[in-house]
């Protein structure tokens, strides 16, 4: 990079940054890379062995949980060692080893915070997948132990984080009374949010909709947790080929049409969930969609009102006002689908991530990336989009976090 170029990028990041000045900045969606020894270090002797760790068989290395391969032997993160990005999914192809310490390391990521000035994160997990879909493919007690000690780690590591750090409560959706105990038992530890499967249909299992889901929704709403559905892997894809990419795409073909359809899936769980009578019964529960960006969201709830116009003459709430009361959405790669989303929505429902440290991220400089839509927000807005939406959605406590500037 040459001094011009480095001199451009440190104005750029200044005025976003001064441009938030007083802003305790959350970024509503990065990810925690696990370290090799999460699981077997708590592990009773019994599920050891069994537990998921990096097993190396026939010259081969990946993630293992009891005998199912879980992925290849890499570090979840395309941001290496040296600062740079990989492109596209070359980061498969790099362990842990190879990574940035920002992705695994706590006081690491913090270091990452305060050098771009984010006050909070809210966090996800990667290795079971964003809502645990990817435990399905073994028996269920070593989902309810994975899941638990999963868990407890993450619940060390927001204290260890000094309440910077937060990630949220990955839930064992597939049996109703150990997912309400396992929630409880996190939100006693501090843990602010759930992570869950948006298509337990898919499994057998009621749609969310159903009775059977009310004891879950219940406890969420006496402890205020909101329920989030991260995109893509936490709807059961186990990868960027998805039924729905054509197979003669080839590559980054795939991946592109891949990424770029990634809000396609939470969209159809938000207009499932505010068709609904969900709310009815639940007026106090809340909703994320987390990584599907925002710029689509008033085209469906446009469409959405038209056909319930047309056809349900007794609905009686408009679904722009349900959509206010019980949903927010996180956006990161979008400018001029923020600023119409903020125009066409207000600024109450829609908060700021950065994905770091996964491919598609905001890195090198997250806020600086946004100066041009900073500028055209009002300091209510810029305030509220970066960091207030997120500290009242998910009861943040950061006392002990910088501001941005």
């Amino acid at each position: 990079m040459t001094t011009e170029v480095l001199e451009k990028a440190t104005d750029v990041s200044g005025k976003a940054r001064g441009l938030l000045k007083n802003v305790k900045v959350v970024d509503a969606d990065a990810h925690i890379t696990e370290a090799p020894d999460l699981w077997t270090s708590r592990a009773p002797l019994k599920f050891k062995d069994r537990m998921p760790q990096r097993k190396t068989i026939d010259n081969k290395t990946a993630w293992m949980i009891g005998d199912h391969e879980l992925g290849k032997d890499y570090g979840f993160s395309a941001i290496m060692k040296d600062g740079s990005k990989l492109p596209g999914l070359e980061f498969f192809d790099h362990p842990l080893e190879d990574v940035a310490e920002g992705a695994y390391d706590i006081k690491a990521r913090l270091k990452y915070m305060d050098d771009n000035g984010i006050a909070g994160q809210i966090a996800y997990t990667n290795l079971l997948g964003f809502g645990g879909a990817k435990a399905m493919r073994v028996p269920q007690e070593l989902r309810d132990m994975a899941i638990q000690i999963q868990n407890d780690a993450m619940a060390e590591l927001q204290v260890e984080s000094n309440n910077r750090v937060y990630p949220m409560i990955m839930v064992p959706w597939w049996d109703i009374d150990k997912a309400v105990a396992e929630v409880e038992r996190c939100a006693d530890m501090g843990l602010r949010g759930i992570n869950t499967h948006g298509n337990p249909q898919h499994h057998g299992l009621p749609d969310l909709a159903e009775d059977h889901w009310r004891p879950l929704w219940e406890i969420c709403e006496d402890r205020g947790l909101p329920v989030n559905f991260h995109v893509a892997f936490s709807q059961g894809a186990d990868g960027w080929e998805t039924p729905d990419v054509w197979p003669s795409l080839t590559g980054y073909e795939k991946y592109v049409v891949g990424g770029s359809m990634l809000f396609a899936s939470n969209m159809v769980i938000l207009l499932n969930l505010m068709m609904s009578n969900i709310f009815k019964r639940h007026p106090r529960l809340r909703f994320t969609s987390v990584e599907s960006n925002v710029g689509w969201v008033p085209f469906m709830l446009e469409t959405l009102q038209y056909q319930v116009a047309e056809n349900l003459p007794d609905w009686d709430m408009p679904v722009t006002e349900i959509f206010k009361k019980h949903f927010s959405i996180c956006f990161w790669a979008e400018k001029q689908g923020l600023l119409d989303a903020v125009q066409r929505l207000g600024a109450d429902t829609i908060m700021f991530e950065t994905d770091y440290p996964h491919p598609t991220c905001l890195y090198p400089d997250p806020l600086g990336y946004h100066l041009d839509a900073l500028e055209q927000l009002s300091p209510d807005e810029r305030a509220k989009v970066f960091g207030t939406n997120a500290q009242r959605l998910y009861n943040l406590d950061l006392a002990a976090a910088p501001a941005a500037s």
